[in-house]
């Protein structure tokens, strides 16, 4: 059993809901949005994070606006949208309800 690549795919599973918590709390820029992943331990790349935004703002989960930077092109952030807010109280309680059983199972004695 390959436990790099079973971590791998659970970490696939909760990106999307881990974006979101983030952008909850205020509106990010992907680098910010990889620096707090990279902080849970979660690595992720560029190429991984933009596929998912533009799914999360095409389901209208996510806007964005866009704004100057001093340092180069104009910089887009995130921010979360009320039907994101509604999915993310859906993935909260599902996440709950999901740790909940698996470690009812996992840690009988």
């Amino acid at each position: 059993m390959n436990t790099e690549n079973t971590k791998a795919q659970m970490r696939k599973g909760i990106l999307e809901f881990c974006i979101l918590s983030l952008i909850n709390y205020r509106e990010m820029y992907v680098s910010d949005l990889i620096d707090e992943l990279k902080k849970g331990k979660l690595d992720v790349v560029e190429g991984t994070l933009y596929p998912l935004l533009t799914r999360l703002k095409n389901g209208e989960f996510l806007s964005y606006r866009w704004e100057e930077s001093t340092g180069g092109p104009p910089r887009k952030y995130y921010q979360i949208t009320e039907k994101g807010k509604l999915f993310l109280d859906e993935l909260q309680n599902t996440w709950a309800e999901l740790t909940a059983s698996v470690n009812q199972i996992t840690q009988k004695n």
